[in-house]
C-alpha cells in the first residue's frame, strides 16, 4: 500500500510537471494523472481538460473539467485521493476559466481548490491568478 501510494505521488509529480509544459509556455500549471491514480472516466476527463486548455479550447475545457469534478463527487475511492483529484480538477478549470477571460469563476475555482486540498501547485495557480488581477 505505502509503495503503491509513492509510487502515485512520484508518477504523479512527473506528469504533472510535463502537463505544465504543455500549458502554452503559461505561468500556470495543469494537473494530469495517469490510469493508477482514478478510474478510466476520470483520468479521461482529467487529461481531456488539461489538452483543451493547451489548445486554448477553453469553453470545452471548462465543460469536460465540471464532468471530471462531477465524476469525483460520485467516486467511492480513498477519500484523501478523491479530495485532491478534485482540487487539482477545480484548479485546472479555475485555470481555463482565468485564460477565457472568465477571471471570477476561475478565480472562485482556484480558492475552492486551495481549501479543499493544500497542494504548491493549486497555490501556485491562486498565486499567478491573483498576481494577474493585481489582488
Amino acid at each position: 500500500m505505502k509503495r503503491s501510494l509513492i509510487k502515485t505521488i512520484a508518477l504523479g509529480s512527473l506528469f504533472t510537471c510535463s502537463a505544465a509544459v504543455m500549458a502554452d509556455q503559461s505561468d500556470y500549471k495543469l494537473m494530469i494523472i495517469d490510469n493508477a491514480a482514478a478510474s478510466q472516466p476520470v483520468e479521461q476527463s482529467f487529461n481531456n481538460c488539461a489538452l483543451n486548455v493547451k489548445s486554448k479550447n477553453y469553453a470545452q475545457a471548462d465543460e469536460i473539467c465540471t464532468k471530471a469534478i462531477a465524476l469525483l463527487k460520485q467516486s467511492n475511492g480513498p477519500r484523501m485521493k478523491v479530495r485532491e483529484l478534485t482540487s487539482f480538477a477545480l484548479s485546472n478549470r479555475g485555470v481555463s476559466r482565468m485564460l477565457a477571460k472568465n477571471d471570477t469563476a476561475g478565480l472562485s475555482d482556484l480558492y475552492e481548490a486551495a481549501q479543499i486540498a493544500d497542494s504548491e501547485m493549486v497555490s501556485h495557480n491562486l498565486t499567478r491568478a491573483k498576481e494577474y488581477l493585481s489582488l
